[in-house]
């Protein structure tokens, strides 16, 4: 009999929901903390489409109410770009 793998919960790193329980586990209880030692969050996404997932796996396990969870930071582009280069679908080269 094979075993059931464990269900990704970051899909553009290919995270899994075992590896993130073990993260919190190990005592990380923040996007961050978890982002730090899994990855998840880091894809092409930028965690769009995780970040929920692994908000509600650190409330569940760590006993923390969502709202109490912070979301994740946002940083800004390397360098400044024009709004006349967005609207014309061109960033900086």
């Amino acid at each position: 009999m094979s075993e059931i793998p464990s269900l990704i919960i970051c899909r553009c790193r290919e995270v899994t929901e075992e590896e993130i329980r073990s993260a919190i586990e190990d005592g990380a209880t923040t996007l961050a903390g978890v982002k730090r030692r899994t990855h998840a969050g880091m894809g092409l996404c930028q965690g769009k489409s995780c970040s929920r997932l692994v908000s509600r796996l650190i409330a569940d396990q760590a006993g923390i109410p969502m709202s109490r969870i912070e979301p994740p930071s946002s940083r800004p582009p390397v360098r400044p770009v024009s709004l006349k280069l967005l609207s014309l679908g061109r960033g900086p080269r």
